[in-house]
């Protein structure tokens, strides 16, 4: 009797220790699911190059298409779509996309947030708020007279995409999306930063977002950063650097 109640008790501590093995174990595993998430004056096209890199590397990508008619709009667009993946994500963003992945990124199959010369604001701050503090060296966004805004398509290959190909920034400019000016001004109700592992990336040749104002939102929210000598589509400038960066944080935002 006392041979076979001791048995049970060590297949029983056998048990318990194989579920928490198998619990740690899948906690720790990389996570599979990026969904990429762009900023203003681009579509998710742009991130093509990217996505190409994490698929072979058997990521499974998806891009979100925000409407960038509010900032209520994008963040919801981004939510509907880390709800759809099959368990838990790396969120990234670029520029303004950092914004939205900033407040979209409290959601629970949210694991970790990579910002790619992105906004990274804090509780009740706007990316207006942000870069009126350190303004960036561009000059050429514009507003429309109801109330969009664009980047000036003379200045578009100089202040945005000074290291892409002329032609391509060219298309760029002639296709870039106007977003709602008032979704620049929407403040982060919850900063999905100070919950969730964050990486940057700082683009040191940034005229669209002050390089320096990208340092101090990234140290402030405790992102692990790398720096490229790049203009402000560093994703599409340097995508492989921007790939490993994404993989390191799938790699170790489940641990």
């Amino acid at each position: 009797m006392k041979m076979t109640s001791r048995l049970s008790r060590i297949a029983n501590a056998l048990t318990l220790s194989a579920a928490v093995f198998g619990s740690t174990a899948a906690m720790a595993a990389p996570i599979r699911n990026v969904v990429l998430v762009h900023g203003y004056f681009a579509d998710g096209s742009g991130w093509q190059a990217v996505a190409k890199i994490l698929t072979r590397d058997g990521y499974n990508v998806t891009v979100v298409q925000e409407p960038e008619t509010s900032f209520a709009d994008d963040v919801k667009a981004t939510s509907r779509v880390v709800d759809a993946q099959d368990g838990p994500s790396i969120l990234v963003g670029h520029s303004y996309g950092g914004a939205v992945i900033t407040e979209a990124g409290s959601d629970a199959k949210v694991a970790g947030l990579v910002y790619v010369a992105a906004f990274q604001p804090d509780a009740g701050e706007s990316a207006m708020d942000l870069a009126r503090k350190m303004p960036g060296a561009s000059k050429a966004i514009k507003a429309t007279a109801d109330g969009y805004l664009y980047l000036d398509p003379a200045s578009f290959h100089a202040d945005f995409a000074a290291d892409v190909p002329a032609a391509e920034a060219q298309f760029m400019s002639v296709s870039q999306v106007m977003p709602a000016a008032a979704s620049f001004g929407t403040p982060i109700s919850t900063p999905a930063w100070k919950t969730k592992p964050s990486w940057a990336v700082v683009a040191t040749a940034d005229r669209a977002i002050n390089p320096d104002l990208e340092r101090f939102m990234a140290k402030r929210a405790g992102s692990k950063t790398i720096e490229l000598n790049s203009s402000h589509v560093a994703y599409i400038s340097h995508p492989k650097e921007v790939a490993k960066l994404i993989e390191q944080a799938a790699e170790n935002s489940g641990k």
